[in-house]
């Protein structure tokens, strides 16, 4: 009877715990964004903070722009987990100066990235670290029309990175070292291109971004620029279709934060800790990425294969009660 009576009390304030802990946090409205990262974080998020957090999150569709301005001027949803600032800098700051939002951690540690990649195999073989590196080497990217020439892959038609990489194309003078500009044709031409290159064992070259399931599946390697970002060149030049003088130029990394209103900060407790702590790099958000497309997964597909196979990840972002509560939970 002791042992019974232990054990009931003991149940008791596990559940006044759990519920005291719920109680704190409430219910959480959480932006699902549109693309594939940031609909997976979020699944990731509600199946973190509700079973070791006693959150009760609801999942809202959202996008960078609608999501927040909805958070600006009307408090919900309470979190963005993956927000690309750069797009929303000057609103932000007001709103971050003005304490209704709150930046919490880095989601994507590396930010987004965009630029010139090749084949990380390819990379180390010849040394190619830079952009000049591989236009020293045409006969490594096979590809154009034109046998004799290398190809430097670009943009489909419509894709603002179109015209950059048009530009940057003149800007390191690509034609006359033997390179020809290839238009993919489409976005399902683009990944193509890069997965024919690995099938034959054959170099690449051309625009990409991270994280992308393309990225997560197929070893690639960034090239530097040999410049930096100069923003004023940039925007007078770099991204105006035909600029009669472009100059080499990189891309600014694209900053992603989660972003919280102050209500959330406020009643979260110990949760905001969690959404201030977490973040993971391209490569492994890619290798989900890569995962949910062969798989023809959904984002709550993606976060259950990201928590089952990457525990030595996330389980860094909480407490080790925490972690068993959430491995339980699976």
């Amino acid at each position: 009877m002791k042992k019974l009576m232990l054990g009931v009390a003991a149940g008791a304030m596990t559940m006044m715990a759990s519920s005291a802990m719920a109680e704190e946090c409430g219910t959480v409205t959480m932006a699902e964004m549109n693309w594939a990262s940031a609909g997976a974080i979020a699944h990731i998020d509600k199946i973190i903070l509700e079973n070791g957090y006693g959150c009760k999150v609801d999942l809202v569709t959202g996008d960078t722009m609608p999501t927040f301005t909805s958070m600006n001027e009307k408090g919900q949803p309470d979190i963005a987990p993956e927000l690309w600032i750069n797009a929303v800098r000057e609103p932000l700051d007001k709103s971050v100066a003005a304490g209704d939002l709150i930046i919490g951690g880095e989601i994507l540690n590396e930010g987004g990235v965009e630029g010139f990649w090749v084949p990380t195999e390819l990379a180390e073989k010849h040394n190619l670290k830079t952009v000049e590196d591989a236009l020293k080497h045409p006969e490594l990217f096979p590809g154009a029309e034109d046998d004799s020439k290398g190809a430097w892959f670009t943009c489909p038609t419509g894709w603002n990175c179109r015209i950059t990489t048009g530009n940057l194309f003149r800007a390191f003078n690509a034609e006359e070292k033997g390179f020809a500009l290839v238009d993919p044709g489409s976005a399902a031409g683009l990944d193509g291109s890069i997965a024919r290159a690995f099938e034959r064992g054959q170099g690449w070259l051309g625009y990409y971004w991270a994280p992308t399931s393309i990225l997560g599946k197929y070893d690639m390697t960034l090239l530097d620029m040999g410049a930096p970002h100069d923003a004023e060149h940039w925007n007078s030049c770099t991204v105006i279709e035909d600029c009669p003088s472009p100059k080499p130029n990189a891309w600014v990394k694209s900053e992603v934060f989660t972003v919280v209103t102050d209500d959330f900060a406020k009643k979260a407790g110990v949760a905001m800790d969690y959404v201030k702590g977490r973040s993971w790099d391209n490569r492994t958000a890619g290798k989900v990425l890569a995962w949910m497309s062969d798989n023809q997964a959904t984002n709550e597909d993606g976060a259950y294969f990201f928590l089952e196979n990457f525990e030595d990840v996330w389980s860094q972002w909480v407490t080790p009660e925490v972690a068993e509560k959430v491995k339980k939970a699976l």
